[in-house]
């Protein structure tokens, strides 16, 4: 049990940081590219950017972290956990991009979290949802 307990924990970690460098990379691609345009010079711009590369890895890495999350975790609190990306984005782009949080976003990251737990309190140590 323990063994599984640190295998969704590394897993989780893994999944979240994937996603997290993924939106990251977009943003810095994003920057990188601007302004956006419809035209040809703006997707060689966005192709030139490192960082399109990198946000392309991270998810491929995220897929198949995800996968094989999903062949041995609860789907419930998977699925929920695999939102603690939005909490490390905004946290990320507090000190990367100078961005602010308000009272909303806050208001938000709580509740994601208190979902998360809901859910992982609602499984049982066999993995199966209480009747």
């Amino acid at each position: 049990m323990m063994a599984m307990r640190r295998f969704y924990l590394v897993g989780f970690l893994a999944l979240v940081s994937f996603d997290t460098l993924a939106q990251i990379c977009f943003k810095l691609t994003a920057n990188h590219a601007f302004p956006p345009e419809a035209n040809l010079a703006w997707l060689l711009r966005v192709a030139a950017s490192p960082w399109v590369y990198g946000a392309i890895a991270c998810y491929s890495g995220a897929f198949v972290t995800w996968m094989t999350l999903l062949e041995h975790a609860p789907i419930g609190p998977a699925f929920a956990a695999s939102h603690l990306e939005v909490i490390s984005v905004m946290a990320l782009s507090v000190v990367i991009f100078g961005e602010r949080i308000g009272a909303p976003q806050l208001l938000g990251s709580a509740l994601i979290i208190a979902g998360i737990i809901c859910l992982a309190l609602s499984e049982t140590d066999d993995g199966k949802a209480p009747t």
